[in-house]
């Protein structure tokens, strides 16, 4: 068999709406300057799916600085990876005001989030440790876990009762191979919006001794009394062995960091391959980094305002009987019954007739009876937002209940 006959596009439960352009469920292009208010298939929308928690995006100093330091710089500089010719002293000093930041020893740029998560896992684990980690752990996660060569082993979403029978389990493993645990969550998961229970995993570190690895994508910035992340949130920072987050969220840039004491810092520069052998971060993204870090750091009604925005939300979506599970972050997820297809119809009534764009998520994410509509509330929304889209939920809702979106084609859709 030639090995692209089986590489086939199946299109599931979206392949009724073929007739779509290409772009419309897959690859839609949100257009425009990046804010709540934006353009999607010719006509202004308002958009709850993009992770610009702090509303960095469009900040004009951050767009001063980006665009000073690309025309003083260019994308080229500097030329080559961290370890061979591709270090700066701003390199330097955004790594040092990080890590005093996170209350880390130390810190290490990354080139992107999910490359770096892949590589740190790759370097601290061999064939003879034990990984156990969180089912709901997002994608680089789970795909760091799948290249390790050694045994892992996986507990239901923050059941600690069960980590715990998993942390025995890859105990009596290592206390064969001479070999250790490392234990995998997530500060905020970005699905559920639900805290990983750091503090009572972290109670478990002195029985079974392990080293945990944290994912603060979406904690850091938005968590935590200085936005510090949910390791400050919950008290336990400290605990945290290895501390990761990413740009792409509260900094709305490119490049990711993670921190931990000097020495497991110090290994990873000389193991990380993902640094190793790729350029450095080009400076206008370093030099732009730290303009939004002293922002996030100077300026906590940014912070102040996304709360805002959340709890209104949030709020007002229960208030309204609406099913937001048991999130504790900005991360707002609503929650329907009905099948894959209806579930497409209910977005395309959202973004056709209402105007409103949103991530829809379904199987095999969450299961085949649900649908899932992930809000990504920012300090750049309003509450006049927040109220349309709750009343345009309450309609869609009613459109659910009524069976509306289970005929094949509700809207025609034109360009």
């Amino acid at each position: 068999m030639d090995l692209f006959d089986k590489l086939k596009v199946e299109q599931g439960a979206l392949g009724q709406h073929s007739h779509l352009p290409k772009d419309y469920f897959m690859f839609p292009k949100l257009e425009g300057e990046i804010s709540p208010r934006m353009k999607f298939n010719g006509k202004e929308v308002l958009t709850w799916s993009l992770n610009n928690y702090l509303g960095l995006a469009n900040h004009p100093e951050v767009r001063k600085v980006d665009a000073e330091a690309a025309a003083e710089w260019g994308l080229g500089y500097p030329m080559g990876a961290r370890m061979m010719s591709g270090n700066t002293v701003r390199h330097i000093e955004l790594e040092e005001k990080l890590a005093k930041f996170v209350d880390k020893e130390a810190v290490m740029l990354l080139n992107f989030g999910y490359q770096g998560v892949l590589s740190i896992i790759d370097a601290v684990v061999d064939r003879k440790d034990v990984i156990v980690y969180d089912a709901e752990s997002h994608a680089c996660i789970i795909d760091g876990v799948r290249l390790h060569m050694g045994k892992r082993y996986v507990f239901p979403h923050n059941n600690i009762e069960n980590l715990e029978k998993q942390l025995e389990r890859a105990k009596k493993i290592t206390d064969e191979t001479g070999g250790g645990i490392l234990v995998i969550t997530e500060g905020v998961f970005g699905m559920s919006g639900n805290q990983g229970k750091l503090k009572e995993i972290i109670a478990l570190k002195e029985k079974y001794q392990f080293r945990l690895f944290i994912d603060d994508a979406h904690g850091f910035g938005t968590m935590g009394k200085t936005g510090a992340g949910t390791g400050e949130e919950q008290g336990c920072q400290d605990g945290i062995d290895l501390y990761f987050s990413t740009f792409a969220k509260s900094m709305a840039s490119i490049g990711a960091f993670v921190g931990g004491n000097e020495s497991i810092i110090t290994y990873l520069r000389y193991t990380l391959r993902s640094q190793i052998f790729a350029k450095s971060l080009p400076m206008p993204l370093v030099i732009g980094a730290l303009k939004r870090l002293e922002l996030l750091q100077t300026q906590p009604e940014l912070k102040d305002n996304l709360w805002k925005v959340v709890n209104a939300l949030q709020s007002g979506l229960k208030e309204n009987n609406f099913d937001i599970g048991t999130t504790k972050s900005p991360v707002t997820p609503v929650l329907f019954k009905g099948g894959l297809g209806e579930a497409a119809n209910l977005a395309m009534d959202l973004r056709e007739n209402f105007n409103i764009f949103c991530s829809m998520v379904i199987y095999p994410v969450v299961p085949k009876d649900v649908i899932m509509i992930r809000l990504i509330p920012t300090a750049a929304h309003t509450l006049e937002d927040v109220e349309e889209t709750i009343n345009a939920f309450a309609s869609v809702k009613d459109k659910l209940d009524r069976g509306v979106y289970q005929r094949e084609e509700i809207i025609s859709i034109t360009r």
